[in-house]
């Protein structure tokens, strides 16, 4: 393995002023170590070493150093763009980039990425022969299929590095047969890939100039600032000469797309004439069911307020405290059922069309000639940590259906990040990669769905419908097979890992032990001691955490890794052949992939990583300099594409117009392998189809942490454009919305910008200070926000981009572009930046999804609900009833922090709409109603114990009250039914659940946050027993298994009691010489409702077949027991024949 490295100081890319040098000058003389220097592509001078691999064991690290850098002659003319750029990219794609703090950013050149061959040519050590000149270990040429190119008739194998210089040399001999080449032209040799490279760029042109392709300006004038310098704002955003990215060029006059509404500008002729389609429609609910919702929800409020009213009113004079409690706690049930049903006034649905995108983006026209695709460029992130809790195989799936989703190849990238930096999940991606190879050309054949092989192959639906191509069965037998290989190698990845880094250590080992006695000398010698590290399959070191950690190796601490484990595709579809893959037909079927890189952000010790929050914005940074895709979706591991189509159906909200007002697009959360009754509730449809529809009639939706489509400068920070224009009033969402016209400079004009102030112009030179020091990615911020902006294709469109303006092929990686990621993603880039403060995923709460989307609905972002018919994402969700309680513990502790933290919606900026402002609220107050439910759901009991009720008669009012609020609620629940299209079963599983998590994980939370607020005690709630079903065919075993844990004590005790309670008020009624027959009912049927809605979680705790831990019965006899001492101490037994005082036990 070849290992190069980089300088880690981004100030290198300048040259040193006269005062570096003096510095440099009085330094002291450092061991330097032995450094090539050459100058790549990009103009970046990249430090070359190779590093014998044994001397990391056995041999000293001393060696003399120099560097050598060779300047321009005649004999010596830099390598020509064309094949430089090929060079780079395939040295990218071979290496393995690692780097970080305080660290030299090197790239090893791997021969192989796991121990099956690499069978795609974009994959990372895919197959290709050696360069067969002495003392030249390159990769032959080849063309895009990975068949190797070979210039002469004796089949000389020869890299590209080699060929040139045999070229230049004047003879242009073969240096194997040592004839001349026929063919010297490397155009000739079909070396090109199809797609046109890009010219040698300028001295001294950046890389944000060589992606912004800059044309003369007709207003160059205009663009100074007062200072006389160059307004690069002003001339980015405010020209009307011909910019752009690749050949973009805008109308010479007008205002075509610059917002402008005078109607003066010069509008393109097809536009005028094609009529505009929309990309997406609302679609409202029927005012014959809306209307009544409304009316209901007026109703309700109305008599609420009166029956607390006549509660409050009416005492009770002989029950005083329980009249207390009782009130107490309705007049929070109702300021909490208003918090959760203001929201739900204005709830609305949307539809996409498809056609209509497929034809303003994909079809040719004036500006698209070729029929290339417009649409801008999707980074999907997908977030691991732990191979063990997260399996291997699970993640693999989700990449799978990533690179098969139905989108450009070229505009498409997938990043993996590893937050464990595990060997097990590198190889697993790196099997992922090869078998795609003939999952992503097999899914676009014959169209599959879903397109993960995992949920394919194990569905119960006929494969066959719709299948008309006659070898769709044998190519459907053939792939299964592969499949079930893939699996099986997946599955002993484990064990091939550990077998061979303990055969490696073996023979470190061994080689310690004889250079040990060489040295010796006949004299006593102690055995050798080396760490076991965790080997890769090239045969060299793991840079990130080994299986048995040690320094620098382990799970906190290790260096920064990147990976692109499937190189850039080509711009220009590449079709298989009859035989392509495995002998599947694959003609005009195209076969390429999208990019794939796998990324491991630094860990060090003594620095705080902020967990998954830490790991998206390293993504973000990584991907802003490898690809910068304008919108970002992230997965979790274990959510899949279902829908091929899903991303489509985003950005149709995103292309739309108005649609750069639109921070994201949220797509609901669909699980597989829940059980058919839905015990707990884990399908979450009243969450999913009733409160955010809701919302998407306001402001938008929240965040919730997967199957979320981003705009990638609203995660910067930025504030929408025209900002300034819009003041949402009290019910904009319902009565339209206040527009304020600006008296400046149009707001479009002035998309990048973040505050308030009219004043606050960002300037790229100042990004430094909030996003890091990274020219890179400083530079890839315009870009990203001009590529994300709607096509402007209608006078109406505001802060649009010309058509064809994205049609250009992307620029290929080199070595000095993955270094720059290498550096953002270390552990110190976030120091004294505003990243998980202001810009990207938010800091400090473990619901950093809610708090994100906070951020930018405050700054006044929309966001939208996209609900398909076919759904988006499906992912896995826990059934087990530990498991549910614990992850509802973890999000009502995030909403607590909330509450306590500067995200408390109270504090909210005057840009959230009110209502929406109610529903952030409403975030961060649900915990609280735990502590009310409990007080609530012993009532009924303490009532039967004591023989009194809540109020003094159950008079004719009181009832009327309580019926006229049960059937509005009731109402209600169906109309919710009707607009949501949820089931009645549904509703009422997520009201039990709501009364099981609200007693149990709710409380824990409230608990947990004060704790951690007041006192700053952070408090864990673990399992501590476990008790599993041995049937490991029952597909919902895991429903069955019960695992104790603290958070079941509160329910368990209220059910308890109010089982005895109700004994004992039957009891006393029934000895009673005075029975009260109302009192009784009253306190029985309230103690009846809270035993309904805890029924699942009796049931849970049941098990299955007396599979009960013993532990729960321990705890249910000492409940008991317990009450009923404290009643018998309470109210002891008289010599009377009654209960309570005049009941005499027999």
């Amino acid at each position: 393995m070849a290992s190069h490295s980089f300088k880690a100081s981004r100030s290198s890319r300048f040259a040193p002023s006269a005062s570096d040098a003096e510095m440099q000058q009085n330094k002291p003389q450092l061991p330097s170590t032995v450094a090539f220097a050459r100058r790549t592509s990009s103009g970046r001078y990249v430090n070359l070493s190779r590093d014998d691999l044994d001397s990391e064991l056995g041999g000293s690290g001393d060696y003399s150093s120099y560097t050598v850098h060779l300047p321009p002659t005649p004999d010596n003319q830099p390598m020509d763009p064309s094949i430089s750029v090929k060079v780079e990219e395939q040295y990218v794609s071979n290496s393995l980039f690692t780097g970080g703090f305080n660290s030299i950013t090197r790239a090893h050149l791997m021969d192989k990425v796991i121990e099956s061959e690499a069978n795609h040519p974009q994959m990372a050590g895919a197959k290709g022969s050696s360069c067969a000149v002495p003392g030249c270990d390159s990769k032959v040429m080849s063309d895009e299929r990975g068949v190797d190119i070979l210039p002469c008739e004796c089949d000389f194998k020869i890299c590209r590095e080699c060929f040139v210089d045999a070229v230049k040399s004047g003879e242009a001999n073969c240096p194997g047969c040592k004839e001349p080449y026929k063919v010297t032209n490397l155009d000739e040799l079909n070396l090109d890939s199809g797609r046109p490279l890009p010219l040698p760029p300028p001295n001294g042109m950046s890389k944000m100039e060589r992606r912004l392709s800059m044309m003369k300006s007709t207003k160059s004038a205009l663009m100074r600032s007062q200072t006389g310098d160059f307004d690069h704002n002003r001339w980015l955003y405010e020209t009307k000469g011909t910019y752009g990215y690749g050949n973009a060029i805008w109308p010479k006059e007008g205002g075509f797309g610059n917002g402008n509404d005078d109607g003066n500008g010069a509008v393109p002729a097809e536009v005028i004439n094609k009529p505009w389609r929309p990309l997406t429609r609302k679609l409202k609910i029927p005012a014959a069911i809306l209307s009544p919702y409304r009316l209901l929800i007026f109703i309700r409020m109305v008599a609420l307020t009166l029956f607390l009213a006549w509660r409050i009113k009416h005492q009770n004079e002989d029950a005083i405290w329980l009249w207390g409690m009782s009130v107490v706690c309705e007049v929070w049930f109702a300021f909490s059922w208003l918090l959760d049903q203001l929201p739900k006034l204005c709830p609305i649905n949307r539809s996409t069309d498809l056609t209509v995108l497929k034809e303003k983006f994909e079809e040719p026209g004036p500006h698209n000639p070729t029929g290339k695709s417009d649409l801008p460029g999707i980074d999907v992130f997908v977030s691991t940590a732990d191979p063990e809790k997260e399996p291997p195989l699970v993640t693999a799936n989700t990449i799978l259906s990533i690179l098969a989703a139905d989108y450009p190849v070229e505009k498409l990238a997938c990043y993996v990040s590893d937050d464990g930096g595990a060997l097990l999940t590198f190889e697993a991606m790196a099997e992922a990669a090869s078998f795609a190879n003939l999952w992503v050309p097999f899914c676009r054949k014959h169209a599959i769905e879903p397109r993960n092989p995992e949920s394919y192959f194990n569905s119960k639906r006929d494969p066959y419908k719709n299948k008309v191509l006659p070898d769709f069965v044998r190519d459907r037998r053939r792939v299964k097979r592969e499949y079930d290989e893939f699996k099986v190698r997946i599955n002993g990845l484990p064990d091939s890992i550990r077998r061979r880094s303990d055969a490696y250590h073996a023979r470190e080992e061994i080689k310690a032990m004889k250079l040990q006695r060489q040295n010796a000398n006949d004299e006593l010698f102690e055995s050798v001691k080396i760490p076991k590290a965790t080997w890769m399959a090239d045969g060299t070191h793991w840079p990130g955490t080994w299986v048995v950690s040690s320094p620098e190796h382990s799970r906190g601490d290790h260096a920064g890794i990147i990976q692109v484990m499937l190189k850039p595709p080509s711009d220009e579809p590449l079709t298989g052949t009859s035989d392509d893959i495995k002998g599947l037909d694959f003609t005009d079927v195209d076969i390429r992939l999208p990019l794939l890189v796998y990324v491991s952000r630094e860990k060090r010790p003594g620095y705080d990583h902020n967990k998954k929050a830490g790991a998206m914005n390293a993504l973000v940074r990584a991907s802003a300099i490898m690809s910068n895709g304008p919108f970002i979706l992230n997965l979790d591991c274990d959510h899949y594409i279902y829908n091929s189509q899903a991303m489509r159906e985003g950005m149709c909200f995103m292309m739309d117009r108005g649609g750069d007002r639109l921070c994201y697009v949220q797509f609901p959360q669909r699980f597989e392998g829940i059980d058919p009754s839905d015990r707990y509730a884990n399908h979450n449809t009243v969450f999913f189809d009733v409160n955010m529809r809701a919302l998407d009639g306001l402001q938008g939706p929240v965040y919730v942490g997967t199957g979320c489509l981003f705009r990638r400068v609203a995660l910067y920070g930025f504030d929408p454009p025209r900002s300034k224009e819009h003041q949402p009033g009290c019910c904009s969402c319902c009565f339209g919305r206040q527009k304020r016209r600006s008296t400046t400079s149009p707001e479009e004009n002035r998309a990048l910008r973040m505050g308030d102030s009219d004043e606050e112009d960002m300037n790229i030179s100042q990004f430094s200070k909030k996003f890091g020091n990274s020219t890179f990615l400083v530079e890839s911020i315009p870009l990203a926000e001009f590529q994300g902006r709607p096509l402007a294709d209608h006078p109406s469109v505001k802060n649009g981009r010309a058509p064809g303006s994205l049609i250009q092929p992307r620029e290929p990686l080199d070595a000095s572009t993955v270094a720059e990621a290498i550096s953002v993603i270390s552990c110190w880039f976030e120091d004294k930046t505003e990243w998980g403060n202001r810009v990207g995923w938010i800091y400090g709460s473990v619901t950093e999804d809610v708090v994100t989307g906070y951020r930018m609905h405050n700054r006044g972002w929309k966001s939208v609900y996209c609900v398909t018919k076919r759904d988006a994402f499906r992912g896995t969700a826990p059934i087990n009833l530990t498991d549910r309680l614990h992850q509802v513990l973890r999000w009502a502790t995030g909403s607590v922090e909330i509450f306590f933290s500067r995200n408390n919606a109270l504090l909210a900026s005057p840009r959230m709409k009110f209502l929406q402002r109610i529903a952030y609220l409403n975030v961060g107050i649900y915990p609280f109603t735990s502590i009310f439910l409990i007080v609530y759901c012993f009532l009924p009991a303490l009532s039967l114990f004591s023989g009194q009720f809540i109020v003094q008669t159950l008079n004719v009012t009181f009832l009327v009250y309580l019926l006229v609020i049960t059937v509005t609620l009731s109402m209600l629940a169906v109309l919710e039914i009707k607009w949501s299209g949820i089931e009645l079963e549904e509703w009422w599983r997520n009201e039990q659940f709501w009364l099981i998590g609200g007693t149990s994980a709710h409380l824990a939370a409230v608990l947990q946050g004060l704790l951690k607020v007041l006192a700053g005690i952070e408090i864990s709630f673990t399992l501590t027993s476990k008790s599993a079903g041995d049937d490991l065919d029952d597909e919902f075993a895991d429903l069955y298994i019960v695992k104790w844990t603290s958070l079941m004590i509160p329910p368990i005790v209220i059910m308890m009691t109010n089982l005895i309670a109700i004994a004992v008020g039957i009891s006393r009624t029934i000895y009673s010489v005075l029975p009260q027959w109302s009192k009784l009912l009253g306190g029985v049927f309230f103690s009846f409702w809270v035993l309904a809605h805890l029924y699942p979680f009796a049931k849970g705790l049941m098990g299955r077949r007396g599979r009960t831990p013993t532990i729960v019965f321990v705890w249910s006899g000492l409940i008991a027991i317990t009450i009923s001492l404290l009643w018998v101490a309470i109210n002891p037994p008289t010599g009377s024949t009654q209960i309570g005082g005049s009941f005499q036990f027999p």
